[in-house]
This record gives structure tokens, sequence and C-alpha cells, in this order.
């Protein structure tokens, strides 16, 4: 059985974050309860700092690093750049930029801030309109029937819209005026919120098959409103798709074919079923959505075999008891099943009968997200975060050029784009003296958290085959076991790295870091210049300027842009702006850009006692670090896959009612359609009543 662990510092019956115990059941299997997956020794930020060094000194003593060159297939050595080169990540802790901040909020977010509460109900700003797109259980396939929770099949939900909606994308359908195209991840089941009378113990066929086919991911055209702005499904569309953990998956790059992915069912190791977790995701610019395939551990048993123990998975029976249902869920039983799961998968949403890709060039880890930029030359760049304490964030460089246009040999060739380059995990280096770092958040001597960071190679992949470019690990393994080619490679430890989302105007990353209450717990790494607290209960965000700005560069400088809390905690920050002028905010997880360049934030597991909601916060100009909350969300929901248009704001409202206790039979939330019906995991749009665009 799983061991659970005492949490110090945290209130009896509490988790976490502020979320629910039903929260960390059915999402992550009670990840924060088990042991710290990473028990690796390798440096850690305040290693690295010991004694102090100057900037300028530390900066001189940039180090060799093997890195794959940009052409496909070559692999060689060559001089990480000084890191005095790099240019600076941007005042951060205490600095504003200099200049008095002007009278008027930043375009794009001038609305009347929304005030923290408890309302079982989306609330969101004066002036502004909202409704459900649409709901788990809408109908979307042809022949799927009115969604009906007392008499809800396997059938039924293989043909509607899946459950815990996540990330979403909305991209464009040509040709059909006023319509989109709208992406959706549904990343877990909450079976006491689904069936009445559900026995955990107990679990029947058909619930888990339903479980199974709610899982996935939902393609659905939607028409848009052109006076509001409001969104509708149209049902029956002949791109309207769903993807459930019994479909049909791909494996391409490295891994696929290996031994270390071939199972009784799949003696090919190229073939998976079903796609689990998907949480956060990004969109590609040649018309294909990416979706992280993340807490995928919690959904097998039998860890004391398995042949990695950095991935979490229990040795008793699971939560939803998949096992007894098929044997793939056993790693006893089939042993490599696991290891085809915790992929970036590759949806293609405009082609209905393709079969969606897991890229195992991108890495094994708990994905949050997966978003792209692009190299100046063309080539794909796609950062992704392990959403785990003290685990990495990673970038892969692709080798491969986009093709421009829409037609038939272009989609072909632009759908090989993720299967060749060279993936990398990041390693942060703080310029003050570890004496400056004392857990609290108390700014080191110099005024600010920041440094520089270089990018890990760990595995190449061509054409022609792979290369490993860690020591005593085959290529295949680096991509099935990614976690352990970063503790290798010496990959600074972080405070959950989730979505992470490259800013379309600026260039600089941003990397939200949702939380960590055990570090400096017990044995557990201390605080270090990247990750300042101690018990980090609210979590932060980190800037990140690639040299030059440029996506392929190999260092890059950092600093710290949101130290998240109660803005009259000392330990907070908002990039300078005045603390008495924000909203405060609490665990920051999935991230997004309007196009007037602002950082909008959605939390999950809000730990100042009031509901998650979402933020738009400036990145530039003498407003940068003035953050609003636009929205909140119900009753134990957590506000996810944020989605910003001139004329919209699209949240998936996930696990409304996940409140401890809670069941169908007592809920506790009746959002959305009010009391005596089911509650309903929903996507919601947000409009100006005026008809004008979100926030000028």
């Amino acid at each position: 059985m799983r061991k659970m662990l005492p949490l110090i510092g945290t209130p009896s019956g509490t988790h976490p974050g502020g979320r629910s115990a039903m929260t960390c059941r059915f999402r992550c299997g009670d990840a924060c309860f088990q042991e710290v997956p990473n028990t690796s020794s390798n440096e850690y930020v305040g290693d690295v700092i010991a004694g102090a060094l100057s900037r300028r000194s530390m900066m001189r003593a940039a180090a060799v690093v093997t890195v794959a060159a940009a052409g496909a297939g070559a692999v060689g050595t060559a001089l990480a750049p000084p890191a005095q080169a790099v240019p600076a990540a941007g005042k951060g802790h205490g600095h504003g930029t200099g200049k008095p901040p002007k009278p008027k909020a930043a375009r794009g977010l001038r609305f009347t801030p929304v005030a923290p509460n408890t309302r079982d109900a989306v609330v969101i700003p004066d002036g502004y309109r909202q409704d459900v797109v649409i709901r788990w259980g809408d109908p979307i396939l042809r022949g799927a029937p009115a969604f009906d929770p007392e008499r809800q099949t396997a059938r039924a939900q293989a043909g509607q819209f899946g459950y815990n909606n996540d990330f979403l994308a909305l991209l464009p359908l040509p040709g059909e005026r006023g319509r989109q195209v709208l992406v959706a991840n549904h990343e877990y089941t909450d079976e006491v919120l689904m069936f009445r009378g559900y026995d955990p113990e107990n679990p029947t066929r058909e619930q888990v098959e339903i479980a199974w086919a709610a899982h996935g991911l939902s393609t659905v055209v939607v028409e848009e409103d052109r006076r509001t702005g409001n969104l509708t499904p149209v049902p029956r569309h002949p791109l309207n798709r769903r993807s459930t953990a019994t479909s049909e998956f791909r494996l391409t790059g490295p891994a696929a074919g290996s031994a270390l992915v071939k199972t009784s069912a799949d003696r090919t190791g190229t073939t998976v079923l079903g796609t689990l977790n998907n949480c956060s995701g990004g969109t590609t610019p040649w018309g294909t959505t990416l979706h992280g395939e993340e807490n995928f551990n919690q959904y097998f048993t039998g860890g004391d075999r398995a042949t990695d123990k950095r991935y979490g998975i229990g040795t008793g029976a699971t939560e939803r008891k998949w096992e007894r249902f098929d044997k793939r869920f056993d790693i006893a039983r089939e042993p490599n099943e696991v290891h085809r799961f915790g992929y970036v998968v590759e949806l293609d949403p405009y082609d209905p009968t393709s079969t969606p890709r897991k890229h195992t060039a991108l890495g094994r880890f708990k994905h949050e997200a997966a978003t792209v930029r692009m190299t100046r030359d063309g080539r794909p760049v796609v950062y992704s975060g392990d959403d785990e304490r003290f685990d990495y964030f990673y970038k892969f460089v692709g080798s491969k050029r986009m093709m421009p246009g829409t037609g038939r040999a272009a989609r072909r060739h632009n759908l090989t784009l993720l299967e060749e380059g060279t993936l990398y995990v990041a390693k942060l280096t703080g310029d003050s003296p570890a004496g400056d770092i004392d857990g609290t958040g108390k700014l080191p001597r110099d005024g600010e958290f920041d440094g520089s960071g270089r990018w890990i190679p760990l595995v190449t992949a061509t054409a022609r085959g792979a290369v490993s470019h860690v020591a005593g690990m085959t290529a295949e393994e680096v991509c099935v076991f990614t976690r352990l080619a970063g503790d290798k490679a010496g990959a600074t430890k972080m405070d959950r790295p989730e979505d992470i989302e490259p800013s379309p105007r600026t260039g600089k990353v941003y990397v939200a870091l949702t939380n960590n209450t055990n570090r400096g717990v017990g044995s557990n790494p201390a605080a270090d210049e990247a990750n300042p607290r101690n018990a980090n209960k609210h979590g932060h965000i980190l800037e990140l300027t690639e040299r030059g700005n440029k996506a392929e560069s190999l260092t890059f400088a950092w600093s710290l842009f949101l130290v998240a809390g109660d803005p009259k905690d000392p330990s907070t920050y908002f990039a300078g702006f005045p603390k008495d002028a924000v909203s405060p905010i609490s665990c920051p997880d999935n991230v997004a850009f309007d196009d007037h360049g602002n950082l909008w934030i959605s939390t999950d597991g809000n730990a100042l006692g009031t509901h998650d909601g979402l933020f738009g916060v400036a990145t530039t100009g003498s407003r940068r670090g003035e953050l609003k909350q636009f929205l909140t969300v119900p009753t134990g929901a957590e506000t996810c896959g944020p989605l910003i248009q001139d004329r919209r704001v699209l949240v998936a409202v996930q696990h409304p009612g996940e409140v401890d206790g809670a069941s169908v039979e007592k809920p506790a939330s009746t959002w959305p359609d009010g009391p005596g019906r089911i509650v309903r995991p929903a996507v919601v749009v947000v409009w100006r009543a005026d008809g004008a665009d979100i926030g000028v």
C-alpha cells in the first residue's frame, strides 16, 4: 500500500495548496502524500552558488557543454557562450521600469477586478456576460444520445463530451464562416461525482468503461454569435471526434519499436490503446494540437515490480481499480504498458480519421504542457514542465523545418517535425551568495532573485537513429526514463514546473511553478534562488530570456517575475508593481498570452481560502506586474485551459463540487445547471456586454 506521509505545517484534513483530499485522490493519486520521487543527489541552485561569488565572476565560469548541431543528425560539441553575454531577464524582484505607472491599466486589462470570494458560480467583472459552451456528457458525435446521468453507458459517453475538461484550443475552420474547431483535454474522472451509489471498492465494469470513454480528447466545431462572441457547439459535424482511453495511438521517435515498449498485445511496440490524464497542452503553427499526459502513474499498480521507481507507481490497488478489468494496468502482468504513457500527444483536428501520435523524442514524464515557439529558420521548439515536486523543465529543439502551406505534402511532412531533434533539460544558477537565501523569501542583497542557466542535452533523434548524451543510458532509455536522465545530467530541482508559455511579443518564456510544501522540510532540498521559499504553498512564476532571444539558444538568463500569495505577505512580489494595487493570487498553473502581450494565469488549489480564478498581468511597460483577477470558479473547481481572444475569454471549469464528503447524493456544488441537477465540468465563454474587445 502507498505510504501516507504527514504534512508539516498543514492543518489536519487539508491538502497542499488548498486542494481537497478528494481532488488529490482522483486527480494525481495523492502525489503530495507519497515519498518525494526525486531522491537524486544532483546539485540544486543553493549548492551551485556556495560562497559569495559575484555575478560577473560566476558568469566567466561557463562550462563546455555537448550539444547537437542544428542540422539533422549532426552531433558535436560547442562552447556555451560566456554567461555575461546573455541578455538581462529584466528587473524582477523589487524593480519596475523606473518610470511612474500610467493612470490607466495596461491595454487588455482595463476591467474592474473581481474580488476574492467563495461563491458557487463563475464570477466575472461588471459589464461582462458569460455562457456555458459545452458540458460533460453533451452529445457531439452522430448517434450519441442526450446526456442522462441515471442511464449513462460507455457507448453513449464515447460520443459525448468527456469529463474534467482542461486544456482548450480554438483553431480556424477555413470555408465555414463564423466557425472554429474547439479541442479539449479530459484529464481524469471523479467517479464519486459521476455515479449515484458509487462503491469505490467495487466499481462495476460498466462504470469503468464509462470512465475510459470519459478520458482523452474531444474535438468539436463551435459557431460564433457575431454580435457577442458567444460560442455554440455544432453537433454531428464531420470534424467532431472523441479520442478515449481505448482509442488507437501511434508511438514515434527513438523509443518506438524498442523492447521497452513492447507488450503481449503489441509485439511491435508502436501502437498504444488510449491516452490518460491529459493536462495542459499547446497548438502548433502547422495546425495540430499537443496534449501532455501527466499523472499517468496513478492508473497502474505493481510499482514494486516497476523498472524505474522515479515515476511514483503504487503497489496496492489503484483508486479506480482498472487493473481488475484490464491486465495492462497491472505491471506484474504487463510490465511495459506503463512505459507507453507519459508523452506529448499530437492530434490533427482537421482529419478525424488520423491516428494521434505519442512523441517519445520529447521525453516521458508528467507533462503539464507542450508549447511551441519557432526558430528563425522555421524549426519547432517545444517547452514542457514535469509537474512533480523537485522535478525539472525541458525543451525540445527540432532539426526539421516546417513546410509552409496546408496541402497534403505539407501536412504529411509537418506531422513528423517532432520526431527529430534534441531534448534538453534546464540547469539554473543563481547569482547571490548562498547565505542570502534563507527560505523566507527575503530578498538577497542585490535586490532580486535572478541568475543564468543552460540547457543540457539528453538525446538527439535523427532519421538515421538516435544518440544519447547521458552516460550509461541508451537513447531509448533516455526517452522512456527521462527523469533518470535529468537526474544524471544534474538538472535543477524546481517547485512543480507546470505550464510554460513563450511570449509571442517579446520571446521571453514564462514558467509557472505551482507550489512545493515539501521544500526545506525534513531531508528535502532547502530553498534556493530560483525557488526561494521553504514550504512554498503559493508558488511563483519564472521569466526566462534565451540568449540572443533565440529559441534554440543553449544559455539563458532568468529572474522571478511573480512570487504568489497575499500581497501583504512580505515574501510576495509582482515584478515591482505596488503591492497595494494588485489582486492576491495563489498556485499559478496554466498560463496564456493575449494579443497585447499580457500574461493570463489560471490557478489550481488556491491556498488563501478563496476560490481559484483567472488573472491577467502586464509583462512590459510602466504597469509591468499589475495583476488583476478576471474571474473566479465555483465551489471545489479549478480554473483550466485559459484561452484569450480579442472578443472572448474561455476557461475550462474542472472538477466543480470536488469537496471532501461530496457525492451525487450530497453535492457540494449545484453548478452549472442549478439545484437538483448533477454537477458537471464545463467550458465557459465570457464576453463584453457591449460586444467590444476584452479589457480595452
